[in-house]
């Protein structure tokens, strides 16, 4: 960590954040996902199924390359050059989602370019935390992650905010868009992609990289796939490390999958229009920032495992009321309860990983992170898909997500954060 970093660093890394935040919360969650499941796909139950399965072959194909990259990226000792391919085909695949008309012939190509755009946004993912201990100064890593966070669900909001005043709620539409064709609707994914390529520009203009190697390109990928081969192999070394992936692995994909369904659900079992499912994540998207924001001292206070470990429970516990209401007005104020800890669970996860890993691998064990975000990842959507499938209920589909917080915050104890 560095004892003073220039604050337009800082900013510009934690304005990635504001800029990748409108993937996930335009295409993932709240209103690509509900366009899909409602007017894409043939019923709401398939499409459901459909955006599972999709979900489960990106997050496969992360869990595989993304400790790869990492490894490599170490070697070659640049990260921006391989964020910026990644950000700018992700901001395309995402813009690209305007030709996903509403009927079932466009399927294939609206769940390509989503699982496309996963890839990448996963992926820079990668080298985007692996830059937090090179950004923040020393004792700041909880509260620089946190704000990043907060930030991040800053942008979710202003993204949705302007999402549903320019496209959603006009009648007739602006821009001379078609209602009939959903093109108020699909330009929204058009707006994404815009905004993930405009506001990730600060951070390629302002937050320092390492510096090159100087070994080609040939040279860091064998060595990197060796390295990573022999981290593997004696990962046993890094105990603590290990212990917290294995954690990691099971509460993230519960969380991965609240994420990538919470939308539908909203849409499905309580009727919730497109405007009405923008408002909630809206909602949401404030508690979340605000939770992310507060928690950030906290972190550096107590330290990221009792973060971790209350933002968890605390999910588990507002998710089971909230899979039991039927009331619309009660699933609401339960659902800005369980937004105030979305993001101290995902801010502390990363600055965890940011204090014990190795700073010689840090990239590789942030390819690790990923991996333990994704190895298990299609397990979630999947079990959800086919529990859907066999019962025809979004609400048992869901019910499946708890288990995997449980068992990962169950498995958080046995990890120590003094390695």
């Amino acid at each position: 960590m560095n004892q003073k970093t220039d604050k337009r660093a800082i900013w510009g890394w934690c304005l990635y954040d504001w800029a990748n935040s409108a993937f996930p919360t335009l295409i993932s969650t709240f209103v690509f996902a509900t366009y899909f499941t409602q007017a894409v796909a043939e019923t709401p139950e398939q499409g459901a199924s459909q955006w599972g399965y999709a979900t489960s072959v990106a997050a496969l194909i992360v869990a595989f390359s993304a400790p790869i990259l990492g490894a490599v990226s170490d070697k070659a000792g640049r990260r921006k050059p391989w964020l910026f391919v990644l950000t700018g085909i992700g901001a395309t695949a995402t813009a690209a989602l305007w030709w996903a008309l509403p009927d079932a012939s466009a399927v294939p190509l609206a769940l390509g370019l989503m699982v496309l755009g996963t890839i990448c946004f996963e992926l820079g993912m990668v080298f985007y935390n692996a830059m937090l201990p090179d950004v923040a100064p020393d004792g700041m890593t909880g509260r620089i992650s946190g704000w990043g966070w907060g930030l991040g669900y800053g942008g979710g909001l202003a993204a949705l905010s302007i999402s549903l005043v320019v496209f959603v709620q006009p009648d007739p539409a602006w821009f001379g868009l078609d209602k009939n064709s959903s093109e108020h609707i699909r330009a929204i994914p058009v707006l994404a992609g815009v905004w993930m390529a405009l506001f990730a520009i600060p951070l390629f203009l302002w937050t320092p990289d390492r510096q090159d190697t100087g070994i080609s390109a040939g040279t860091a990928i064998r060595e990197g796939i060796s390295t990573l081969i022999g981290t593997i192999r004696h990962l046993g070394r890094y105990r603590q490390v290990l212990r917290f992936l294995i954690a990691r692995m099971f509460y993230t994909d519960g969380l991965n999958t609240l994420f990538a369904f919470g939308g539908i659900f909203a849409a499905v079992s309580f009727g919730m229009e497109s405007d009405e499912v923008l408002m909630f994540g809206l909602t949401l998207n404030v508690t979340a920032g605000l939770g992310a924001a507060g928690f950030a001292f906290l972190d550096d206070k107590w330290g990221p495992k009792p973060v971790i470990t209350l933002s968890v429970g605390a999910i588990a516990v507002i998710g089971i009321a909230m899979l039991m209401v039927t009331d619309k007005s009660v699933f609401w104020a339960l659902g800005m309860g369980l937004g105030l800890f979305l993001g101290p669970s995902q801010a502390a996860s990363r600055s965890m990983m940011a204090r014990i890993a190795p700073a010689a691998l840090r990239t590789e064990f942030f390819g690790l992170y990923a991996l333990s975000g994704k190895a298990t990842a299609f397990l979630g959507p999947a079990l959800l898909a086919v529990v859907i499938d066999i019962t025809d209920s979004q609400r048992i589909g869901m019910a499946t997500i708890i288990p995997f917080l449980i068992l990962g915050l169950i498995l958080l104890q046995w990890v120590r954060e003094d390695t």
